[in-house]
C-alpha cells in the first residue's frame, strides 16, 4: 500500500451518495475513499482503445475530473474496440465524442477537452494540472514523453499496452519505485514491434487492459490495495493467464536517477526513430523522395517497367488487393531479394504506409530502385479505387 495520490477531499451530495452506495459499503473505500476519488483530477492521454473503458468507468466510479488528450477523429475502423464512440460519431472529434459519452454516464463529473495531441511542447503544461495520469496511447514516442513528463512533475503514471491478443499492465511512479524508461532505457529498433494498426488487436482486449488501468488508478487514488509500482503484467489471452515480472529501479536512469542526464523534455519521435502518429508521416517532407502517392501510382500502373510489390501478411492479402500487385511479406523479404528484376522499378504498399517504408529502405539497400506508396492500400482505396474495401 502506498499514500493516496489525492490528499484532498470533496464532499457528496445526497444524490451521490445514493449512485456510489456500492463503494460506499466496501469498508476499503466508503466515504473516505469516495471523496478522494470525487477530488481526483485524472488525465486521460489518448480516447481510443484503452482510453474508452477508462473514461467510461472513471466517470461511474466518482473521478471528479477526467482530463481527455486526443486529437484524432472517429474513424469506423476504430468501432471494433473504442466502446466509447458510436456509428453516429464517425467523422466526429474523439474527445467530443467521449465526453458526451462521459457525462450521459454521470453527469456530475466535469470533462476537461485537449483538442492536441500531447508534444514535448505542451506535456508540461497539461499534466501539471492533474493529480494522476492513465497512458493509452499506442507508440512510444508518446509513451517516453508521458513517463518523461510524470517524472519531471513528480506524477504517477498507469501504463497499459495491448497488442493482438497480450497486453501488458504497470505503474510508474518515479518517487515510489521505477519508471518506464528504467524497464525500457532505449526505444526498439524501428520497425521491430508494430503498432495495433499493423499488427492488429483482439477488441475486448482494450476493455480488459483498459478496465485494469482504471483500478490501479482507483487504488492510486483512494489509497488502497497495492499498486502495480516495482512490477509489470503480461497478459495472454489466448492462454487466460497473468504472468508478473519484478521491475527494480535503475540507478542509472537518466530521468529518475540519483544524476539523471534528462532534465527536460526532448524530441521523442528523434529518440525512438519514428513518427508518433500518422498524420505526421504525412506531412514529414524528408520522406518524399522514399515515397509515391496513390494516384501517382496510378497513372504509371500497367506499365512493364514497374512491379507493384504487396508487403502486408498473406491474410491481409486476402480481405482485399491491388490489381497486379505481387505478394511477398516483409518479414520474408530480406530472403527473396533474389527473385526481383533489378532493372524494374518497385512500389511498395502495405495497409497504411509503414512496412512499406521499411521493405523500401531494404529494397534501395539492395541496389533496386523502390518507392513506398504513401498511405498504402487504405489511401490507395480512399483517393484511386473505392471498390476496394478498407480495415
Amino acid at each position: 500500500m502506498v499514500r493516496p495520490v489525492v490528499d484532498r477531499r470533496a464532499p457528496l451530495t445526497h444524490e451521490e451518495i445514493a449512485r456510489y452506495s456500492r463503494h460506499l459499503i466496501i469498508p476499503d473505500v466508503a466515504m473516505a475513499g469516495q471523496e478522494r476519488l470525487k477530488a481526483a483530477r485524472v488525465l486521460l492521454v489518448g480516447t481510443g482503445g484503452l482510453g474508452s473503458p477508462l473514461a467510461l468507468y472513471l466517470a461511474a466510479a466518482g473521478v471528479g475530473t477526467i482530463g481527455l488528450v486526443d486529437d484524432d477523429v472517429v474513424d469506423a475502423s476504430n468501432l471494433q474496440r473504442q466502446i466509447i464512440h458510436g456509428t453516429s460519431d464517425i467523422g466526429v472529434h474523439k474527445v467530443a465524442s467521449a465526453k458526451a459519452s462521459v457525462l450521459e454516464i454521470n453527469p456530475h463529473v466535469e470533462v476537461v477537452e485537449h483538442r492536441t495531441f500531447l508534444t514535448s511542447d505542451n506535456a508540461l503544461d497539461i499534466i501539471a494540472d492533474y493529480d494522476l495520469v492513465i497512458d493509452g496511447t499506442d507508440n512510444f514516442p508518446t509513451r517516453y514523453l508521458v513517463n518523461d513528463a510524470c517524472v519531471l512533475l513528480g506524477k504517477p503514471n498507469v501504463y497499459g499496452s495491448i497488442f493482438r491478443f497480450e497486453g501488458q499492465l504497470s505503474v510508474f511512479w518515479a518517487e515510489e519505485g521505477p519508471c518506464y524508461r528504467c524497464m525500457f532505457p532505449e526505444p526498439p529498433p524501428p520497425g521491430m514491434v508494430p503498432n495495433c494498426a499493423e499488427g492488429g488487436v483482439l477488441g475486448i482486449m482494450a476493455g480488459h487492459i483498459g478496465t485494469a488501468q482504471g483500478i490501479e488508478g482507483i487504488k492510486l487514488i483512494a489509497g488502497i490495495g497495492d499498486p502495480m509500482i516495482g512490477r509489470l503484467g503480461l497478459y495472454d489471452a489466448l492462454e487466460q493467464r497473468w504472468t508478473y515480472v519484478k521491475v527494480n529501479k535503475d540507478p542509472a536512469c537518466p530521468v529518475c536517477g540519483p544524476e539523471p542526464t534528462v532534465t527536460a523534455l526532448i524530441d521523442y519521435e528523434e529518440f525512438c526513430g519514428v513518427p508518433s502518429h500518422d498524420r505526421m508521416v504525412e506531412a514529414d517532407l524528408s520522406l518524399a523522395e522514399l515515397e509515391i502517392l496513390p494516384n501517382e501510382y496510378a497513372e504509371i500502373a500497367g506499365k512493364p517497367d514497374v512491379v507493384l510489390l504487396d508487403v502486408r501478411e498473406t491474410h491481409e492479402y486476402e480481405i482485399n488487393r491491388i490489381p497486379g500487385a505481387v505478394l511477398i511479406p516483409k518479414d520474408t523479404l530480406p530472403g527473396r531479394l533474389s527473385e526481383l528484376d533489378p532493372t524494374k522499378e518497385y512500389v511498395v504498399h502495405c495497409k497504411s504506409g509503414v512496412r512499406s517504408l521499411e521493405s523500401t529502405e531494404l529494397l534501395r539497400g539492395a541496389g533496386l530502385r523502390a518507392r513506398s506508396m504513401r498511405g498504402g492500400i487504405n489511401a490507395y482505396s480512399k483517393q484511386v479505387d473505392p471498390s476496394i474495401p478498407v480495415y
